[in-house]
Formats: structure tokens, C-alpha cells, sequence
């Protein structure tokens, strides 16, 4: 239990102290943006990867029993977190966490364009979903954690955006979220939208493939 804490408090803090220090400021000054991201990127897949192998290793404590409705959560969940991903993926965001730079084209716009924040949702989806799922003390506090990280990451990019882009780039890239859904829906392109879905829809299919192989549990026995 000892390393599981050590290690999502590690988890936490790599995302949390490089901006409220000013740490990360100094390095992309220091080694560019992209080199920044990549090195960034690399830190965040070995925490994740090391609270994942912790928290399995940690003594299991019984919360609530399981259950198949609790079971079903995240299996119905998942596919919109997929999707929100795969979105987020293919779409430029420089007002949260994006895998691409630059602004948005607004006349070829995807799903992530009904959300500000569509990766930090999706991330609050798959930790909420997966919380319900699983009862047990170590599993509680890992996704609820992830959980409220999530939700109070949105604020804080927000903050950042304001700071780091020009008043005409902070503006160009906020429009895009203006108005309500039926005119965000009518902006999104429909071939995008639908790549977007298949890709997420690919995306679950091999999750469920590799959840049991990799997790030690099968989402699908409850079924």
C-alpha cells in the first residue's frame, strides 16, 4: 500500500508542480516545446505505468461487494471515452491537453468540438466509470483521484491558455466552443465525425481484448 500511495502521489505531482512552479516554462525555454512534450509524455506514461503495477500489487480491501451492475459501468462507459479520445487525438485544443499543436480549423471540426476539455472528460469517465466498478480501497482512491484531477485540470488550462496565447489566438480558439449544441453540432464535419467514431470503436474493441491479458481481469466475464 506504502508504494501504491508513494507512487500516484508521484503521479500527481508531475502534473501538477512543473506549471505551478514554473519548471515547466524553464524547459521548454530550454529545450523547445516539442522536445518538452515528448519528455513530458514519457514521464506520464512511466507514472501512470508504475501506479497501474503498484496498485496491483497492493492488498486488496473490500468497500462494496461486486456486482454485475456495477460490473456493466465502464463497459457502457467506454465506448464514449474511446470516442472523446480518439476525437481529442485528431483535433489541435491549445486551451487543454492535446496530441496535436496549432488552432483548430472551425470548418473541419470533430466531436471534440461539443467540449472545451474532451481528453480531460474522457479521463473523468474512465476513472468514474471504473470506481463503480471496483469496491475495493486501493481501487477508490486511485480513480477518484484520477477523477478529481481530471475535473480540476479544466480550470487550470484554462488559466494557462489565457496566459500563453495572444488575445487573437485565445479568441479564435474559444469560438469554436460558442453557441449551443445544436449550432456546435452543425459546425462538426461529417466525414471527421465518422472517422472519429471508428477509430474510438477500434479503440475499445482492443481494450476489452487486452484488459484480461494485461489487467488480470476480463470486463466481459460479467456478461
Amino acid at each position: 500500500m506504502i508504494e501504491f500511495l508513494i507512487a500516484i502521489a508521484v503521479f500527481l505531482a508531475a502534473h501538477i508542480l512543473p506549471a505551478a512552479t514554473g519548471l515547466r516554462a524553464a524547459l521548454i525555454g530550454r529545450l523547445g516545446r516539442s522536445p518538452y512534450l515528448a519528455l513530458y509524455s514519457l514521464v506520464s506514461l512511466a507514472t501512470i505505468v508504475w501506479v497501474i503495477v503498484a496498485a496491483l500489487a497492493a492488498p486488496y480491501s473490500e468497500l462494496w461487494p461486486p456486482s454485475r451492475g456495477a460490473a456493466l459501468v465502464p463497459i457502457v462507459a467506454m465506448p464514449a471515452v474511446c470516442i472523446l479520445f480518439a476525437a481529442a487525438a485528431l483535433q489541435p485544443n491549445p486551451l487543454s491537453v492535446s496530441f496535436r499543436g496549432g488552432l483548430p480549423d472551425a470548418r473541419k471540426t470533430g466531436l471534440a468540438s461539443l467540449l472545451r476539455h474532451p481528453l480531460l472528460w474522457a479521463f473523468f469517465l474512465w476513472a468514474g466509470s471504473h470506481l463503480v466498478a471496483n469496491g475495493d480501497l486501493v481501487s477508490v482512491i486511485l480513480f477518484g483521484s484520477l477523477a478529481v484531477f481530471s475535473l480540476a485540470g479544466m480550470q487550470r488550462l484554462e488559466s494557462r491558455a489565457r496566459q500563453r496565447l495572444s488575445a487573437v489566438d485565445y479568441a479564435a480558439a474559444t469560438a469554436l466552443y460558442e453557441g449551443g449544441l445544436g449550432v456546435r453540432l452543425r459546425r462538426i464535419s461529417v466525414l471527421r465525425m465518422l472517422v472519429e467514431i471508428v477509430a474510438g470503436v477500434l479503440l475499445y474493441a482492443a481494450l476489452l481484448h487486452l484488459h484480461g491479458p494485461v489487467i488480470g481481469a476480463d470486463p466481459l466475464a460479467w456478461l
